[in-house]
């Protein structure tokens, strides 16, 4: 959604600057990012051209921009359905399917998991941050298996605080390209956000700390199942570890080999254990989720591959 466009000239004060520099001097309700968004985009012109951010500047140039809008994300409850494994009156435990994305974005408006708790939530506006409405932790997109949710803010404050604190216990199994040659191993590299790929996450100098613990549990001829538990939780920290270690998750549509095609599945990751202390009663809980069928058909498939 596009606003009314804002116009300004270039003065000798503003000769020799960069276009993004001068463009956010000017225009102090926008930050930095979203400013060189806008010029990415093509939405601010100089003398009615499309410049680069880092366009010098001369004296008598005019500059246009069309500033854009972002929608508000639509909160509405919808009729998502979900295999709900546990819920009482603080929390539900949810079996997410691959291919359900947790929560809205502005670049995703599609029904998400979200949806379909604020349906079930007595009430949504309770919570600060509704477009996070009792999200404790998310898995992607393509990942299946076991998530915990919040229904008051309450609960989400204090299972949130049990997470920092690693009193929640996760456990993936994954399948991977390749065969990891050790029985047991810990990967501790720090994670962060990659340099180019904005949307990618990298091993990198200066990342978060992020160790993932793993354990293999079979191997085939070219592929090995491993079992994962997660001591920290960063975004796509096991698809990044795997592929960093050189066997990533078969499917991984962003970090693993590009030969696979949609078998139905996307990638094989699935979140099949939790754990954790009810935030309400005290109780030790664990739930175990089984492997999608689509990932036992195509596990019995490598095992006759084998023999």
């Amino acid at each position: 959604m596009q606003s009314d466009p804002l116009h300004m000239n270039v003065e000798a004060e503003g000769a020799n600057m960069r276009l993004d520099q001068f463009v956010a001097s000017k225009l102090n309700d926008f930050s930095r990012a979203q400013i060189k968004r806008f010029i990415n985009e093509g939405q601010v012109t100089v003398d009615g051209e499309i410049k680069k951010a880092g366009y010098t500047l001369k004296t008598g140039e005019s500059i246009r921009v069309v500033p854009l809008i972002d929608k508000p994300l639509d909160l509405s409850p919808k009729d998502v359905a979900m295999d709900i494994v546990y819920e009482d009156d603080a929390l539900l435990v949810i079996n997410k399917p691959s291919g359900l994305v947790v929560h809205p974005s502005k670049t995703y408006t599609l029904p998400t998991l979200l949806h379909g708790i604020l349906d079930r939530l007595k009430d949504p506006d309770a919570f600060v941050k509704k477009e996070r409405a009792g999200i404790v932790h998310r898995i992607d997109k393509d990942t299946s298996g076991l998530l915990v949710v919040a229904k008051t803010p309450e609960v989400l404050k204090t299972l949130q605080t049990s997470l920092k604190a690693h009193e929640i216990k996760r456990t993936y199994i994954a399948l991977c390209d390749g065969v990891i040659p050790h029985n047991k191993g810990t990967i501790n590299a720090p994670i962060g956000r990659h340099e180019k790929k904005r949307k990618q996450m990298t091993v990198r100098s200066g990342g978060k700390e992020s160790i993932t613990h793993f354990t293999v549990k079979e191997r085939f001829e070219d592929h090995t199942l491993v079992q994962l538990n997660l001591e920290t939780g960063r975004t796509h920290q096991i698809r990044v570890h795997l592929a960093y270690i050189n066997y990533p998750v078969v499917g991984d549509p962003t970090y693993g080999l590009k030969r696979y095609k949609d078998e139905g599945f996307n990638q094989y990751l699935h979140a099949a254990e939790l754990s954790f202390t009810h935030p309400v009663s005290g109780e030790p809980m664990t739930f175990e989720s089984p492997l999608p069928p689509i990932f036992e058909e195509k596990l019995n498939a490598l095992r006759k591959m084998k023999s």
